[in-house]
């Protein structure tokens, strides 16, 4: 995997893709996958034990801010940069007790929304694999 910055509003937003040149937006079919998987995704984690109770009843917004993030994080538009800023998620996670225990929790409801999105096991593999960096940098408690 390759980095690279895409330019947006005189700021570089950097963003990850493979070595046949495709970013991983791409390559998952773009929008529409990524609005599945968010549409999977947090069904699990608010029934998830451990980290349901993280999340606030109301979660459309956040589903919303998700979307445009993993849009941006995979190479596709940079949504969420534009609207917010630079994602800072680290501290955006702060408040939250996240432990490892949490983290792996939050990757197994992502996996588990994976295999809803009709990708093959491969690119589902990929995108969780991407996504595991974040997901343990993160832990904070």
């Amino acid at each position: 995997m390759r980095t690279g910055e895409k330019k947006t509003g005189g700021r570089a937003v950097p963003f990850a893709f493979e070595e046949d040149g495709q970013t991983i937006y791409e390559k998952i079919g773009g929008a529409p996958t990524i609005r599945r998987l968010v549409e999977a995704f947090y069904p699990k984690v608010k029934a998830d034990p451990l980290i349901g109770p993280l999340f606030p009843d109301d979660i459309r917004p956040l589903m919303e801010k998700q979307f445009m993030f993993l849009s941006q994080f995979f190479g596709g538009p940079p949504l969420y940069s534009m609207k917010y800023g630079h994602p800072m998620m680290r501290a955006r996670h702060l408040p939250f007790p996240i432990t490892v225990e949490r983290a792996e929790a939050w990757l197994d409801c992502m996996r588990r929304a994976l295999q809803e999105t009709g990708l093959s096991l491969e690119l589902q593999e990929l995108v969780l694999e991407r996504l595991k960096g974040p997901a343990y940098h993160f832990v904070n408690s």
